[in-house]
C-alpha cells in the first residue's frame, strides 16, 4: 500500500475555525469584528488584532471585494498546486475592511487592475473544506 501524498492546500479546522468553515461550506464568507473598537479583521482571530480585546463575534461579509496586489504563479511543486498552475494568488481589500489574501479565478492576466471590483465565490472539491475565491464582480 502506497501512502498518499501529501498535500498542502487543506486547512485544519479546529474548534474556533469551524463555524467560519461551515459558512464557507454554505457559500459565506465570515469576519471577526471587535465590539471594543469596532473594526472587522480577518484571518479569524480569538482577539482583535487592532485593539487586543477578546470581545469579538462573527459576522457576515457581504462579498465584495476590490483588487490591492496580486502574482500570477507560473509554479508551485508542493501538491496539488503543481497542476493548478499557472494561477493568481492575489490580495484584496473586502468592503468591511480588512485585507484578505486569496486566488482569483474567471479572469485572464491581462485584463487585471488594481483597484478592480471582485466579488467571492468559493472552491470546494469533494471531501474537501470549501475555501473562499474572487472573480471579478461582473461574472
Amino acid at each position: 500500500m502506497t501512502a498518499a501524498a501529501a498535500r498542502f492546500d487543506r486547512p485544519e479546522p479546529d474548534d474556533f475555525s469551524r463555524p467560519y468553515w461551515d459558512a464557507a461550506a454554505r457559500g459565506q464568507l465570515l469576519l471577526r469584528r471587535c465590539h471594543a473598537c469596532g473594526r472587522a479583521h480577518h484571518y479569524p482571530r480569538e482577539f482583535c488584532p487592532y485593539c487586543w480585546s477578546e470581545d469579538v463575534v462573527w459576522e457576515p461579509a457581504g462579498g465584495d471585494a476590490t483588487l490591492y496586489t496580486w502574482s500570477v504563479v507560473h509554479r508551485n511543486d508542493l501538491p496539488p498546486f503543481g497542476a493548478r498552475v499557472p494561477y493568481v494568488a492575489a490580495v484584496v481589500d473586502l468592503a468591511e475592511g480588512p485585507r484578505m489574501m486569496t486566488e482569483i479565478v474567471g479572469c485572464e492576466e491581462s485584463a487585471l487592475a488594481v483597484g478592480m471590483a471582485l466579488r467571492v465565490g468559493f472552491r470546494q472539491e469533494e471531501g474537501e473544506e470549501a475555501v473562499a475565491v474572487f472573480h471579478p464582480g461582473d461574472c
